[in-house]
């Protein structure tokens, strides 16, 4: 899968191709059915399968102040969208002047011009253009005027008269420590990337070496103690690793700042700057203070245990298995 950066030029490999067209943020099984959909309509075609996103996030334009929780930042999003097939991702630099271009000159300037589409996948709830006056029913019209196809997606959820699958709601889930229904509605383990950077070494003191992960601003999960899976970026074929994280500000030791920190389970070694990819997989507990570090250290042992024993579980048998992402997760080929 190509990442096409947003002043890169389109090759000829990637002309008149089929696209799905959206923000993707988390690509939970609803973004999934859109790219399905794609897929399927590329292969019918014997074109490419793109993916056309905005980065960075539109909230994050017109509300700046406000940092919004992205379930996907770019690099893990190209990951997902890598493993569902497509061939390149093309992330459009999202400015308020894109967002105010007319939604007939956003077709012809950008979707028309720069990729020469052939067909077009997007969701029932996409808007684009000036005041969000793109829609589906508009991007119809114009795919018959310009002479591309348009597949709009309706609703997806899970049946059972559920509800729409939503990032919003992945978010609330991620907030409550809830990582096993956020999973279930993604279609794998919601995923954190990030470099190892160095931190004060308190961990080492105590008998818990840890590496640390900064978080991006706006990224909030429930603060505490989770089982995690861990993976090596910087090799081909790491083994994943068990690990315990904890998410937050460190109460035992009145810290003011919020961590990643991540301990991993029966191993060794210097991992400062390795890109770590960290999938949470159970929560265990809130964050809590301890009268004393001895308190913490005998807390911290029971939690190992544990997650030691979840893991295990994990690996006899994973839920998330009977998803694409999620077996693709599991085989540690995500």
């Amino acid at each position: 899968m190509r990442l096409i950066a947003h002043d890169e030029p389109v090759g000829p490999n990637w002309r008149r191709p089929v696209v799905a067209i959206g923000n993707f943020d988390g690509v939970h099984r609803g973004h999934q059915a859109v790219v399905d959909l794609a897929r399927d309509k590329a292969r019918d075609l014997g074109a490419p399968l793109g993916v056309i996103t905005f980065e960075p996030h539109p909230r994050s334009v017109f509300n700046p102040a406000s940092p919004v929780f992205r379930l996907s930042p770019m690099p893990l999003k190209a990951r997902l969208l890598g493993g569902l097939g497509c061939d390149f991702v093309a992330p459009l630099h999202f400015t308020r002047a894109l967002a105010a271009l007319e939604a007939e000159r956003f077709v012809d300037g950008i979707l028309m011009r720069r990729f020469n589409l052939a067909h077009i996948v997007a969701g029932y709830d996409f808007h684009f253009g000036h005041g969000r006056k793109g829609n589906p029913a508009l991007l119809a019209e114009l795919g018959r005027r310009r002479d591309f196809g348009v597949t709009v997606v309706e609703q997806v959820t899970d049946g059972n008269g559920m509800a729409p699958f939503s990032s919003s709601t992945i978010r609330s889930s991620l907030r409550h420590g809830d990582v096993v229904a956020a999973a279930d509605s993604l279609g794998y383990w919601w995923s954190v990337i990030g470099r190892v950077v160095e931190g004060d070494r308190r961990g080492r003191t105590i008998g818990f070496p840890t590496a640390n992960i900064v978080l991006d601003e706006g990224c909030e999960p429930r603060e505490g103690i989770y089982a995690v899976r861990v993976r090596r970026l910087d090799e081909s074929a790491a083994a994943g690793l068990d690990g315990a994280a904890y998410v937050g500000m460190r109460p035992t030791f009145d810290t003011e700042r919020r961590f990643l920190e991540v301990h991993l389970l029966d191993y060794s070694g210097d991992l400062y700057g390795v890109e770590l990819l960290v999938e949470f997989v159970g929560f265990i507990r809130p964050d809590q203070r301890f009268a004393t570090v001895d308190e913490l250290v005998t807390r911290m042992q029971a939690d190992c245990a544990a997650i030691k024993a979840l893991l295990a579980g994990l690996k006899a048998d994973d839920p998330m298995r009977c998803y694409r992402l999620g077996r693709l997760q599991a085989e540690g080929r995500l």
